[in-house]
């Protein structure tokens, strides 16, 4: 513990050649760095040339803010309990903030109510950038920056004057994820549900397999399903539309003047999401399956869902307690009984024509929405030095090993993503290769959200209309709404604001 904080403190200190090369200086994002309201005395610690000076304040509280699910799977206790040992012959000491995570921090920062350094999604934190919320930090002088790949430290990326500025550090990458129960397979799988004899189930490589197998079950038992999911989500559900040639802004996301959502061949993705609703229930329609898919994973009514990395840990617990209640298992038999049985793996392949009911599909990648979650250090705190830190600890090495061990995400870095291998490696590649499409870091992203869930829901309520009364009876008409949710988003930015 003692050597690491040794390595964090000369890290810091190194901090000031950055500042003096303009990572920092006289001014943060080009502009002067913003008044302190709320926190009287701080401004010649925290703006200008005080910031990351590489002098560590002593006896301090830094108030983090994590995501929920660390803090409910004891994660954060020990990365906070690591580093306040690691600290304390400083007198840093770092606690929960104890807030939403879900907070505003620019409405709240400055009046000293926000968290000093803050867990979010790239996208969330970005937002923060234009009014000056969260610092630059001068990531080439932390230890995790060269095993980070340039795609996840892009998302924290924004330009201003020429200058290139980062203002997060990527802890890990997000993407959707199938995951399903191997022991709902039909005990017949390896020679009716396996044709290219690769020990794979059919049904969790190809889209079409999973429709196919989906319909059959639920036929089989009418309290059954296969894969379930709302569609009404925007994050997930764009993923179709990436894959078939749909984009949400031009020049890689950066151009908010260019909405892409119809482009290239798009409808047929939203196509294939009417054709999975319609194996589905009218559950698919609203946010009923994303409260309910743990519970019914859990007592096998879904076979198969679609959701991030980090919440794998809440599967696990909720399919190791219907173990215990159902089968009398103890807490250990039954935890490796859903270990043995919980997989999360990539997405299956799409049909190029978009038809799930083809045989024989050409097949293309599903691409997938995504985001980089990291950490920001808040431009209100007292205690800069402290925060970097407390980052650059808690992106170390060990300590993504242990998030992934406890929550199941995929590290941001490439030491630890090949360390953990499995899901890990696979996203850390996608990302690389382009089949994680990072959620844009610029302000205009929060308009797409709205218009884009109206859509998916009309989509899949489409399903359960009468003939005559659908909205989207062919691939024509589902262009045709992917240009007015792209017209929709474009007035909400540039007419409506």
């Amino acid at each position: 513990m003692k050597r690491k904080a040794a390595a964090g403190m000369a890290a810091v200190m190194a901090l000031s050649a950055c500042l003096a090369a303009g990572c920092g200086g006289e001014k943060q994002n080009g502009t002067e760095a913003p008044q302190q309201q709320g926190q009287q005395g701080q401004q010649s610690q925290t703006g200008g040339s005080g910031v990351f000076n590489g002098e560590l304040e002593h006896d301090v509280v830094i108030q983090v803010l994590e995501n929920d699910t660390a803090i409910e799977q004891k994660y954060f206790d020990e990365l906070i309990r690591a580093f306040n040992e690691a600290y304390r012959d400083y007198g840093i000491t770092a606690v929960d903030a104890n807030m939403d995570q879900y907070l505003d921090l620019a409405n709240d920062g400055p009046y000293g109510f926000g968290p000093d350094v803050l867990y979010q999604a790239n996208d969330v934190i970005m937002k923060y950038v234009e009014g000056k919320h969260v610092y630059p930090i001068p990531v080439e002088q932390l230890e995790c920056y060269d095993k980070i790949p340039e795609a996840a430290w892009k998302a924290y990326e924004t330009e201003v004057d020429g200058e290139v500025y980062t203002c997060g550090v990527p802890v890990n990458i997000q993407a959707g994820m199938l995951y399903y129960r191997k022991d709902l397979l039909p005990e017949n799988w390896e020679t009716e549900w396996d044709d290219d004899g690769n020990g794979v189930p059919d049904m969790v490589e190809s889209w079409n397999e999973l429709y196919e197998f989906s319909m059959e079950r639920h036929a089989e038992d009418p309290s059954k399903y296969g894969y379930m999911k709302s569609l009404n989500d925007m994050y997930f559900s764009s993923g179709f539309l990436f894959s078939y040639g749909g984009y949400i802004f031009g020049d890689n996301n950066t151009n908010p003047e260019d909405i892409g959502l119809a482009a290239g061949e798009a409808e047929k993705g939203a196509w294939v999401l009417e054709q999975l609703a319609s194996a589905m229930n009218e559950e698919c329609i609203d946010d009923t399956i994303t409260t309910n898919v743990y519970s019914k994973m859990a007592d096998g009514s879904y076979f198969a869902t679609m959701t991030t990395p980090d919440v794998y840990t809440l599967f696990l617990d909720e399919l190791k307690r219907a173990y215990v209640a159902e089968e009398g298992l103890s807490e250990e038999d039954a935890m490796a009984k859903a270990e043995e049985n919980l997989v999360m793996t990539e997405l299956p392949k799409l049909p190029e024509s978009g038809d799930l009911t083809e045989i024989n599909p050409s097949l293309i990648d599903t691409k997938a929405m995504g985001g980089v979650n990291g950490y920001a250090i808040s431009a209100y705190t007292k205690a800069p030095n402290a925060c970097l830190a407390f980052v650059d600890f808690a992106t170390s090495y060990e300590m993504m090993l242990k998030r992934n061990e406890l929550l199941g995400i995929a590290p941001a870095r490439e030491d630890a993503a090949a360390e953990t291998g499995g899901i890990s490696e696979i996203l850390y590649n996608n990302l690389e290769a382009g089949n994680v499409v990072l959620m844009p870091s610029i302000t205009e992203v929060g308009q797409i959200w709205t218009p884009g869930q109206t859509f998916f829901t009309d989509l899949a309520m489409d399903v359960f209309r009468p003939e005559n009364e659908k909205k989207y009876p062919d691939l024509e008409a589902l262009h045709q709404g992917l240009e007015d949710v792209s017209q929709e988003i474009h007035d909400a930015i540039f007419t409506l604001q």
